[in-house]
């Protein structure tokens, strides 16, 4: 046993052998779901969205079945599947462990049953608190061949004339093993809501936050990819590196994407100077924004354009002044650019580039 294993395992209780995790009651902290069905909160429009760290108030709500009320001292989290060691933990014994902080952008990725081609700005920039995923998953040491883990929530119901008895995701043990992913109880310091996902979710940063499972209940690891609708149905969109159009693949990293928060949209500005400046995001650090005043025709040189670093997957503020000689209307155009290489497309794609028209006179 290692250091860090005897540190955790005094937080946890570990299931008989030979008994069916099964038998634990993960869903018995579950009081009712209300209201049921599908809602969602939009955020407001980018150029409100201004401050670093985003306001509870101002970030988007997505919730597909119905929002679970659950009682906290009831609440269980089961961690099982292909593990030598399964275990449960109450919302005590989680409080209870070495938490962390991290500060990640937020984004939805939108309906899952429309194509992904509207850019909604569905996003923000929170602190998330809770425990390291990383840190369960070894505790409950994984089998060779478990690639995968599945999480559920405690809701249920109906999404798109398809039930499910809960929503169930997945993500690659790989990712899971990141320090940034996170069994989070806390947002910008507080608890929690009912609507939040709250006593507790999955956290997991860079990637849309379909994959944050909300009310989470158990943890599975597998090695197959999960079968519910959440992972087969919905949730999967065609590759857009496939030249043929017959790959898809699960929607899970964020690709590049950037948004102008100044100057606002059709603001009239009485001086040639101006300060364009918003947020740039993506599970790849971005690296560079490209910035045009005429829809895209030519681009600022890239090195005037200033563009902070990231420590983790907080947003990335960039920044550029100019001088718009000439009265008349602007269209102004912001496209980020990843380390990778992979950079926002002009048009017809979710994450395609912003652009706001501004007045000079």
């Amino acid at each position: 046993m290692t250091t860090e294993e005897g540190t955790y395992e005094k937080h946890v209780t570990f299931l008989a052998e030979g008994s069916p995790s099964d038998a634990i009651p993960d869903r018995g902290a579950l009081k009712a779901i209300e209201p049921r069905g599908f809602y969602i909160r939009p955020p407001p429009k980018p150029h409100e969205l201004d401050q670093d760290i985003t306001d509870d108030s101002q970030l988007f709500q997505t919730i597909h079945m119905g929002a679970a009320i659950v009682d906290e001292n009831k609440w269980t989290l089961i961690v099982d599947g292909m593990v030598e060691r399964p275990f449960s933990i109450s919302f005590t014994q989680l409080k209870s462990m070495p938490t962390t902080k991290i500060t990640s952008f937020h984004e939805c990725y939108g309906s899952p049953v429309t194509p992904p081609v509207k850019a909604l700005w569905r996003i923000g920039n929170v602190q998330w608190t809770g425990v390291r995923l990383a840190d369960l998953i070894r505790l409950a040491r994984p089998k060779r061949g478990a690639d995968y883990v599945w999480s559920q929530g405690l809701e249920s119901g109906s999404f798109a004339d398809v039930s499910a008895d809960y929503f169930e995701k997945d993500l690659l043990v790989e990712k899971a093993l990141k320090p940034e992913v996170l069994i989070a109880y806390e947002i910008n310091g507080k608890p929690l809501d009912k609507n939040r996902g709250g006593p507790v979710r999955l956290v997991v940063p860079g990637w849309f936050g379909t994959n944050s499972t909300k009310w989470l209940c158990r943890l599975t690891l597998q090695d197959r990819r999960a079968s519910g609708p959440f992972t087969t149905k919905f949730y999967n969109e065609t590759d857009p590196n496939d030249s043929s159009g017959m790959s898809m693949r699960p929607v899970w990293m964020v690709e590049p994407n950037s948004m102008i928060v100044r100057p606002n949209p059709e603001e009239v500005l009485r001086r040639p100077e101006v300060e364009i400046w918003g947020r740039a995001w993506g599970c790849e650090e971005i690296d560079c924004v490209d910035i045009s005043i005429d829809n895209g025709d030519t681009w600022i040189p890239r090195a005037d354009v200033h563009i902070e670093g990231r420590k983790l997957y907080e947003w990335q503020l960039f920044r550029v002044k100019l001088v718009l000689e000439k009265p008349g209307t602007y269209c102004l155009v912001s496209r980020a650019r990843d380390r990778s290489g992979a950079e926002q497309p002009m048009a017809g794609r979710r994450n395609h580039v912003h652009r706001v028209e501004v007045h000079v006179v």
